[in-house]
């Protein structure tokens, strides 16, 4: 019996920069999955990031004065800030130009322990952010949590009950020496209930207020604790230029397709995708109604930010919305809709 021919692999646009030096999202679309799909994943740039020289110069100097520290207020350690709050690559980006070029800098130094940020908690949203995050070259590496978390809030939570139990320094008396009531049972002295210093919230110019709103809510006794959030933006975000031209001719290339699907990660080009795939009515802005109407060419959204943005601004709902914002929860998404619209022709 001759061997069933193999159907030539499913076109995937991914509407985003290419992670370097591998890119996650690349990795698991070209390799085989339990579903018997395949896909052949195509990068197409929508953002332009550019950094901001003030924000970077301020990490800097906050990381050359050592005002990222391991403490609390009002305590002998000195320090502005007691941590480090990430939520994009691109933020990552901007730190680790930081690190590189005071490292090139200090090369001839090599017993300096800059920036000196072994002991202080790093807090990062989802896996991508983490793997960026952990892939600065530092000795000792960075201790990086909240991998788990999928968006801003849920990290924000995690932040709620992860920071107020790290290990610190004993808080410092009024004299000035090492106070040890924190071994002491009782009430606690007013060194010891010193405040936590605020964190550090790297972030770009377009940024959702979550983190500091759950992080800086109202404290109670039995409530989380109040920690404050100082933002320092490190870098903007624009739509590229060419991201019309761009997906346009990505798709006359690839017309041939049985189905293409197309993953957006951000609100930023969806009317520049929508308007390529001919999705909008040009009098009305909207969407147009696709019942009944033969689809070769479906959307995946990263999260429901996304989708609801689409809904909201062009009443157009994706076929897929992703159960988690990382690789694998897109392509449970797609292949869960592949199997059902397949079975349905």
């Amino acid at each position: 019996m001759a061997a069933k021919p193999q159907l030539p692999p499913t076109t995937v646009f991914l509407l985003k920069t290419r992670s370097s030096p591998t890119d996650a999202y690349e990795d698991l679309f070209k390799a085989p999955n339990d579903a018997g799909s395949r896909y052949a994943p195509i990068f197409v740039p929508v953002l332009e990031h550019r950094f901001v020289d003030d924000g970077l110069a301020q990490i800097d100097s906050l990381l050359t004065r050592r005002q990222i520290t391991n403490g609390r207020l009002q305590s002998s350690t000195g320090g502005k800030y007691g941590g480090m709050i990430f939520t994009s690559q691109r933020a990552v980006e901007a730190f680790k130009k930081v690190v590189d070029g005071r490292h090139a800098s200090t090369r001839e130094n090599a017993t300096s322990s800059w920036p000196s940020l072994q002991d202080v908690p790093i807090y990062s949203v989802g896996p991508a952010t983490t793997r960026a995050l952990r892939a600065i070259k530092l000795e000792p590496p960075l201790q990086v949590s909240g991998e788990h978390t999928g968006n801003g809030e849920d990290l924000a939570h995690y932040i709620q009950e992860d920071y107020a139990g790290w290990k610190r320094p004993p808080p410092t008396a009024t004299d000035g020496t090492a106070s040890t009531d924190a071994e002491r049972p009782g009430p606690k002295t007013d060194a010891q209930a010193a405040p936590l210093l605020p964190l550090l919230f790297v972030v770009g110019e377009q940024r959702r207020d979550i983190i500091p709103r759950v992080l800086m809510g109202d404290a109670s006794e039995s409530g989380p604790p109040h920690i404050g959030v100082d933002e320092i933006v490190v870098y903007g975000t624009g739509v590229m230029p060419s991201f019309a031209e761009d997906f346009e001719r990505k798709l006359n290339e690839t017309l041939g397709s049985a189905v293409r699907w197309v993953v957006v990660f951000s609100p930023t080009g969806c009317d520049s995708m929508l308007k390529a795939l001919g999705l909008l009515d040009p009098e009305t802005g909207r969407a147009k109604d696709l019942a009944n109407r033969p689809r070769t060419d479906f959307i995946a959204t990263i999260g429901p930010t996304t989708r609801a943005y689409l809904n909201d601004t062009f009443g157009f709902n994706p076929d897929v919305c992703a159960d988690e914002p990382s690789p694998e929860g897109v392509m449970r998404g797609i292949n869960h809709f592949m199997a059902a619209w397949t079975a349905s022709q």
